[in-house]
């Protein structure tokens, strides 16, 4: 059942490789770590959640303001999905919410977004209570014309996914999200902070990330289901 509709605007998915043993022990059971090429994939994403909203609510009625995950990709009993370890927010309300019902790892935190030309500056500060601090500072550019994701690509492995598993008081939960395919430009990007990998328990990833844009898409989200 869709409860939730949004926009997911002006995305960089940052992904890094990785030796899925380092991942493997970070899963909740039920899960398992899905490979490209031999390697898993941490990703780190910023963007703007937008017109977050009921499903078939007016646009009007729904916030807007910055989010950052870091995720990973994972197979499960409903299929290939995404495993997130983090989503730092500016929305505290939403912040809440996402937590008591879809028990996600939201974060509040304090976040600028700035357009220079072609450039968004993304800054994220944690606020949250009780859990380790965590800063990221980047910029990033989109380059060239926008196209789908080649199939048997790795941006298609990366961003073509339509579910993720979350743990819920011991139960493993797989919520869906229905959009049309990303539209992706190649990207620059240029990190000036970034503490995700080690509050998650990850060292910094040696290799450069394969980084792609999209202006965004609509969304609807799903309740999740348990598995």
């Amino acid at each position: 059942m869709r409860v939730i509709s949004m926009d997911w605007r002006d995305v960089c998915v940052a992904s890094y490789p990785v030796d899925p043993n380092s991942v493997a022990p970070t899963l909740p059971d039920g899960v398992d770590v899905d490979t490209f090429g031999g390697d898993a994939y941490l990703s780190v994403v910023p963007f703007v959640m937008a017109d977050v909203r009921p499903y078939k609510f007016p646009r009007a009625v729904g916030p807007t303001f910055g989010e950052l995950n870091l995720r990973t990709y994972v197979t499960g009993a409903n299929g290939p999905g995404i495993y997130f370890y983090n989503l730092d927010a500016t929305d505290r309300l939403g912040v809440a919410l996402a937590r008591a019902t879809y028990h996600l790892p939201y974060y509040n935190a304090d976040q600028r977004v700035l357009r220079r030309g072609d450039t968004l500056e993304f800054e994220s500060e944690r606020t949250h209570r009780g859990v380790p601090s965590c800063t990221f500072n980047a910029d990033y550019t989109p380059r060239g014309d926008p196209a789908p994701a080649e199939s048997g690509s790795l941006s298609e492995f990366l961003l073509e996914r339509y579910r993720f598993y979350v743990e819920g008081d011991g139960t493993l939960l797989c919520g869906e999200v229905d959009h049309n395919p990303w539209p992706l430009r190649e990207a620059d990007y240029d990190v000036r902070e970034n503490d995700l990998f080690d509050v998650n328990g990850f060292e910094d990833p040696a290799g450069e990330p394969h980084v792609v844009y999209s202006s965004g898409v609509e969304v609807a989200a799903h309740a999740p289901t348990r598995v």
